[in-house]
C-alpha cells in the first residue's frame, strides 16, 4: 500500500501513548510534592525521634523521585510492575514514620515523613490502569495512613477521600484519552483505506475496467463463443467494480459489520443490489447469516429460474427492523410443490433460510406463483443489532 500522509498519521498514533500528558503531570506532581516534603522535613526535623532514619527515608524519596521520573517520561518503560513498585516503596516509607515521629508529634497531627509525596502512586496507577487502579491505589495509601497514625479520624478520612477521588478522576481521564485515540486511529484508518480504494478504482478504471468493457461490447457484437466471453467479461467487470467501491466489512470495536457493504458484493450482471445510502451496522454473526440467506436465495434462482433470469436484492433499514428482500423474474413455484417436498423429507433451501432467520429471532416469508417469479422477504428485529 502506498505510504500517504494519512497512513503516516495512523502509524504515528499507533505508536504514541495517549496518556503521555498525564504521565508528565505525574512527574511534575512528584517533584513538587517532594519539595513540599522537604519543607515539612526542615520544619519538623528537630522534633524527630530518629533523625538518621528520617534522613534515610527522605534520601530514598529523592532518589526514587529521580528514577521514577526518568522511567515515567519514556513510553517504553511505563511498565505495570513499576507502578506496583512505586506504590510498595511509598507504603514502606510511610511506615517508617512510626519510628521517626514522636508520640507528641503524632498527637499534634504532624505530617508523616512522606506527607503529600504519598499522593503520587494513586495518580500513577490511575494513569496506567484506569479508574479502578487509581481508586485501589488511593485506598491502599489511605489505609496505610490510618495504620501508621493508629487512628481513623476525620482528617484521615478526608485525605483518603481525596486520594481515591484523584485516582479515579485521573484514571477516568487516561481511559477516555486512550479510547479517543483508538477512535481517531480507526477513523483515520478508514479514511486512508477509502482514499487508497479510490486511487485503486481510478487506476483500475483507466486500465482493467476499460478493457473488460471493450471485450464485453465487442464480444456481444460478434456473437457465438465471443458472446460467451463477453458475458464473462461483464460479470468480472461488475465484480471488480464492487470490490474497489465497497467499504470493507471488517468488524468494528463493538463487533458489528456493515450489512449494506456485504450485500453489495453479491452484485452481478444478473443480480442488482439496492441498499440505503448509509451504513447498516449489525452484529457480525447477524450480518454473515443474512448474507448467507441472500446467497441461498440467489443460488435457488440460478438453479431453478434459468440462465436468463434476473434477481433483485433490496435492503431496508426501518429502524425497528431490518428487511432483506430477494426477488427474481423466473417462472415461480407451482402451488403444493413445497408442501410435497416437505412431506417427502426434502426440506431444501426454503427450510434452510427459515431456520437461519428463526435463529436470529426474525421471520422469513416466501411469495411465489406460477409465472410471477419468487420473492423472499426476511425481517430481523433491530434488537439483534446490539449496541451501536
Amino acid at each position: 500500500m502506498t505510504e500517504t500522509p494519512l497512513w503516516r498519521a495512523v502509524s504515528a498514533l499507533g505508536t504514541r501513548d495517549p496518556a503521555t500528558p498525564l504521565w508528565r503531570g505525574v512527574i511534575v506532581l512528584r517533584v513538587t510534592t517532594l519539595l513540599f516534603a522537604l519543607g515539612s522535613f526542615i520544619v519538623h526535623y528537630d522534633g524527630y525521634a530518629n533523625k538518621w532514619l528520617a534522613w534515610t527515608s527522605f534520601g530514598l524519596m529523592t532518589v526514587w523521585t529521580i528514577v521514577s521520573s526518568v522511567f515515567y517520561a519514556r513510553p517504553s518503560s511505563r511498565w505495570p510492575w513499576l507502578v506496583g513498585v512505586d506504590l510498595a516503596l511509598t507504603v514502606a516509607l510511610m511506615f517508617t514514620s512510626a519510628w521517626i515521629l514522636t508520640t507528641a508529634q503524632f498527637d499534634a497531627n504532624i505530617p508523616l515523613i512522606t506527607t503529600v509525596w504519598a499522593a503520587v502512586p494513586p495518580a500513577a496507577a490511575g494513569t496506567r490502569f484506569g479508574a479502578v487502579g487509581g481508586v485501589l491505589a488511593g485506598l491502599v495509601v489511605s489505609v496505610v495512613t490510618g495504620l501508621v497514625r493508629w487512628r481513623f479520624d476525620v482528617d484521615v478520612a478526608r485525605d483518603g477521600f481525596l486520594l481515591t477521588a484523584s485516582g479515579f478522576v485521573i484514571g477516568l481521564a487516561a481511559t477516555m484519552a486512550r479510547r479517543s485515540a483508538d477512535a481517531l486511529t480507526r477513523a483515520l484508518r478508514m479514511e486512508a483505506a477509502t482514499a487508497e480504494r479510490e486511487r485503486l478504482a481510478r487506476s483500475i478504471h483507466d486500465s482493467v475496467l476499460q478493457v473488460l468493457a471493450r471485450v464485453r461490447k465487442r464480444g456481444a457484437e460478434f456473437g457465438g463463443e465471443a458472446a460467451e466471453l463477453a458475458k464473462l467479461a461483464g460479470e468480472q467487470e461488475i465484480a471488480l467494480r464492487a470490490l474497489v467501491t465497497t467499504e470493507p466489512t471488517h468488524p468494528s470495536e463493538n463487533g458489528t459489520t456493515d450489512l449494506r457493504a456485504a450485500l453489495q458484493l453479491l452484485a452481478t450482471p444478473s443480480v442488482q443490489v439496492s441498499t440505503p445510502a448509509g451504513e447498516v451496522q449489525l452484529p457480525e454473526h447477524v450480518t454473515s447469516e443474512l448474507v448467507a440467506v441472500a446467497r441461498e436465495a440467489l443460488s435457488n434462482v440460478e438453479k431453478h429460474a434459468g440462465e436468463d433470469a434476473h434477481a433483485w436484492v433490496l435492503l431496508e433499514d426501518l429502524g425497528t427492523e431490518v428487511v432483506v428482500s430477494v426477488r427474481d423474474d423466473g417462472p415461480g413455484i407451482a402451488p403444493g410443490v413445497l408442501e410435497r417436498a416437505a412431506a417427502e423429507g426434502h426440506l431444501g433451501i426454503a427450510e434452510s433460510i427459515k431456520g437461519r432467520v428463526r435463529d436470529l429471532g426474525g421471520s422469513a416469508a416466501l411469495d411465489t406463483a406460477p409465472g410471477q417469479g419468487t420473492e423472499w422477504e426476511v425481517k430481523v428485529p433491530v434488537a439483534a443489532r446490539g449496541k451501536r
